[in-house]
């Protein structure tokens, strides 16, 4: 994937629409990530009822809002808008966080051409070496939501597999953290109750060990120098 942009410029959708214009910027971006290249124009109907759900997809997988860990998931708008009004409006839909490439840039066109986009809106999902996952993932965004990210990230194969959302990290994991302390409180408590019932025992027995102990050492004179 990095490969495919480590000469081009990619802009970042904030306020000041940063560039990421280094091979070492692109990289420290894209490596090891899934990649959403997203094809649409703000003249396609299809494409701005799309993006809202598009939107909300990625912010449940990236926003620390909704997750304690971000996906490793990147989102680049490929504009095939006849204007640059046009991009700049569409954009405005989109996440903040996500990347776009210039109106005036002409990869965007080479970029349709290779992934053979012929329809919009399409996202096509790269894994990190820049292979297809799928060719188009409108249907299963559409359908699984956010749990479809699961099966790229094993497709893919990413080296960290470190990531849940935000419900399942609290019915879950909050659980598998706080077993075994308590386990081990409920451990120590227990060898203490066991502790002072042998003590109590002791006491009631009227000498108890301490009379055996004192019988040993009558036996026999002195007793053992140990």
């Amino acid at each position: 994937m990095v490969d495919l942009f480590v000469d081009q410029v990619l802009v970042k959708n904030n306020k000041d629409q940063d560039e990421l214009d280094t091979e070492r910027e692109i990289v420290l971006r894209l490596q090891n990530r899934i990649l959403m290249l997203f094809f649409a124009s703000a003249i396609c109907e299809s494409c701005r009822r799309f993006a809202p759900t598009l939107c909300d997809f990625f912010k449940q997988l990236t926003d620390e809002f909704y997750v304690d860990r971000a996906a490793q998931l990147v989102l680049l708008y490929i504009s095939l808008d006849q204007s640059e009004e046009q991009q700049e409006s569409f954009l405005k839909e989109l996440p903040k966080k996500c990347l776009f490439l210039a109106f005036e840039d002409p990869y965007r066109r080479e970029l349709e051409a290779i992934f053979n986009v012929e329809e919009l809106p399409t996202v096509v999902v790269l894994r990190p070496d820049c292979s297809v996952v799928i060719p188009n993932a409108v249907e299963e965004i559409l359908r699984l939501g956010p749990s479809c990210y699961y099966n790229w990230r094993e497709a893919a194969e990413l080296i960290d597999r470190n990531f849940m959302i935000h419900e399942d990290f609290e019915e879950k994991s909050m659980c598998s953290f706080t077993d075994p302390v308590r386990r081990l409180k409920y451990k120590l408590e227990d060898g203490r109750k066991k502790k002072k019932k042998k003590k109590s025992h002791r006491g009631s027995g009227g000498g108890g060990d301490e009379g055996l102990e004192a019988d040993r050492k009558g036996v026999g004179g002195a007793g053992s120098p140990w």
